[in-house]
C-alpha cells in the first residue's frame, strides 16, 4: 500500500521526504505534500525523513486521519 501524508503537515512542508523520495511522487498540494498512490513504491524513505511524523503506510493512517486517505486520491484523480 502507498503512504498517506496527514494533517501535521499542513502548513508545514518541510521538503525531507521529497528529498529522500527515490521516486519523486511527493507533490505539493497547495496547503501540504501529498503522495501519488500509483506512483509510490512503498519504499518507506519518506517516514523518518518527516520532521512531523505525519506520513503512514496507508494501512495504518491513524482513525481520525482518514479523511486524508480520500483527499490524497482525489488530488491525483483517482
Amino acid at each position: 500500500m502507498p503512504h498517506v501524508i496527514v494533517s501535521p503537515c499542513i502548513g508545514v512542508k518541510d521538503q525531507a521526504c521529497t528529498e529522500v523520495c527515490p521516486v519523486e511522487c511527493i507533490y505539493d498540494g497547495g496547503d501540504q505534500f501529498l503522495i501519488h498512490p500509483d506512483e509510490c513504491i512503498d519504499c518507506g524513505a519518506c517516514v523518518p525523513a518527516c520532521p512531523v511524523s505525519a506520513i503512514f503506510p496507508e494501512e495504518d493512517v491513524p482513525g481520525g486521519e482518514t479523511e486524508f486517505i480520500v483527499k490524497n486520491r482525489a488530488f491525483f484523480g483517482l
